[in-house]
């Protein structure tokens, strides 16, 4: 169903023009009822990413509402570690580059960032992120998200008959700056097998829109099922030059007290470091997926 210019008791869906996108406006987090989920959970369907401004609340009241949508996946540091990086949300992360006696106190690493999909290194990888902008830089820290149905929609046909079937091992051991995780090592050995985590094919059917999307992610994917690396590597760097074409793309411009809400499954994001010396601080948490087919 369409929602271009619909309304719920006051909401308003506004599709952004580009690839993917929609602003919501007049929404009110703490009157939000079960209409609104409804055209929340449709509008997010439909467009992806969804932009909504002014929303000053709590992490009581972001995890309230993310839990409306769904229950709620634990924040990759629990995971890894055990210890959350907010002990009264374990759920939540600190995206933030802000460093305190010589430690970051998030997961922003060094702030460097490529194209991804949260998570997917996991055997059910989350459904959505909603990201809630608490301080802001005074320009730059914009993110970028990539439409990735358009981006298995363009693959020529022969190609997309090619790599049907296919699937790829996604790796746990980066974070999304390029980094090591704490506590994981780069394999030494170029067999695609030996790099902990998930296999999933390389293109999904989302489960509620039945549309096709690329599965891959510059970051995660290491290489094919049964193949090496080097083996994998032509066909995966033609793959990502493709999917991040930029009319595939919109841009989020942050303010305080806006949040993002996107489709994990079928969008990927990418946070531009162009804002050096400047504070950036958000809160995110994850709605529980399933398994990709």
């Amino acid at each position: 169903m369409a929602l271009t210019g619909t309304r719920t008791r006051g909401m308003t869906i506004t599709p952004t023009g580009a690839a993917l996108g929609a602003d919501v406006s007049n929404f009110d987090i703490s009157g939000i009822d079960e209409a609104g989920i409804k055209t929340i959970r449709e509008a997010w369907l439909e467009h992806l990413v969804l932009r909504i401004r002014g929303q000053d609340f709590g992490d009581a009241e972001h995890t309230r509402f993310a839990k409306l949508i769904g229950p709620l996946e634990l924040a990759p540091k629990t995971m890894f570690t055990g210890k959350p990086w907010m002990a009264e949300f374990p759920e939540m992360s600190r995206i933030t580059n802000i460093i305190v006696d010589g430690k970051p106190i998030g997961n922003l690493g060094s702030g460097e960032c490529v194209w991804h999909t949260d998570m997917s290194y996991i055997e059910e990888p989350p459904c959505a992120s909603l990201l809630h902008a608490l301080e802001i830089p005074p320009a730059g820290g914009e993110t970028s998200f990539l439409n990735m149905y358009m981006a298995y929609e363009t693959l020529p046909a022969k190609l997309r008959d090619r790599i049907a079937g296919l699937n790829l091992k996604h790796s746990s051991v980066h974070s999304s700056d390029g980094s090591v995780r704490r506590g994981k090592v780069e394999p030494a050995s170029n067999d695609v097998r030996d790099y902990p985590g998930a296999i999933h094919p390389i293109v999904r059917t989302h489960p509620e829109t039945g549309r096709k999307a690329l599965f891959v992610s510059e970051i995660a994917t290491v290489g094919f099922k049964g193949w090496t690396e080097a083996e994998s590597k032509p066909l995966l760097e033609y793959l990502y030059a493709h999917a991040v074409r930029p009319e595939f793309t919109c841009r989020f411009r942050w303010r305080n007290n806006s949040v993002a809400m996107w489709d994990n499954r079928c969008a990927q994001h990418y946070a531009l470091n162009d804002y050096h010396g400047a504070r950036r601080v958000m809160h995110r948490v994850a709605i529980q997926g399933d398994r990709p087919v």
